[in-house]
This record gives C-alpha cells, sequence and structure tokens, in this order.
C-alpha cells in the first residue's frame, strides 16, 4: 500500500518561508518523478514544482526564484523549500508520486497540507 504523508504547512506572513515534506510508503524503489501542486479556493489545481529521480527541477513560472524543490530517493521524501511567500500563494499543497508498477505507471497523492500566506 503506498500512501503519501504531508507535513510542514502553516500560517505565514507575507515575505515568509515555509518547508514541506512528503514522505512516501511503500515501495520507494520504485518512485520516479515526484511533485508538488497548489489548489487555491475556486481555483483548479496547479502545478508547482517536479523533480525526477536524477535530480532535473521544472517550477511554474510564479515561483521560480523563490521555491526549490529537492528530494532524497533512499528515504523517499520529496522537499519543497518556500521563500518570499506572497499571500497568492495561499492553497492546499499536495505532493505526488509517480511510481513504476510493471509496464505502468501510477500517480499517487497525498491528503495536503494548507499554507496560508497573511498578515
Amino acid at each position: 500500500q503506498v500512501q503519501l504523508v504531508e507535513s510542514g504547512g502553516g500560517l505565514v506572513q507575507p515575505g515568509g518561508s515555509l518547508r514541506l515534506s512528503c514522505a512516501v510508503s511503500g515501495s520507494i524503489f520504485s518512485l520516479n518523478t515526484m511533485g508538488w501542486y497548489r489548489q487555491a479556493p475556486g481555483k483548479e489545481r496547479e502545478l508547482v514544482a517536479t523533480i525526477t529521480r536524477g535530480g532535473t527541477t521544472n517550477y511554474a513560472d510564479s515561483v521560480k526564484g523563490r521555491f526549490t524543490i529537492s528530494r532524497d530517493n533512499a528515504r523517499g521524501r520529496v522537499y519543497l523549500q518556500m521563500n518570499s511567500l506572497k499571500p497568492e500563494d495561499t492553497a492546499v499543497y499536495y505532493c505526488n508520486a509517480d511510481m513504476i508498477s510493471g509496464l505502468s505507471m501510477v500517480r499517487y497523492w497525498g491528503q495536503g497540507t494548507q499554507v496560508t500566506v497573511s498578515s
């Protein structure tokens, strides 16, 4: 059974920082690309950042230069360091992981963690 559990969300003032963590349980050796998405109230879920098993990263334009994604393959974890946070970063943040299953790729999602940026 694969589970993704996020942690690290909370309330922060504009300009502040937070670090999100996501721990994957299960067959971590089958992990492929991992990523973070977010969903603000009334909006669709959107990509924040992704990272391949080899460490290649991709970011949404809105977070480039402020957020950094990283991962620990040996521990099955992915992180999102968020700096210079803005009120528009307020959302529920979800981690996901693509895992190889036979000849297929299966995508798993965490339950989400709330990030609120407000003074």
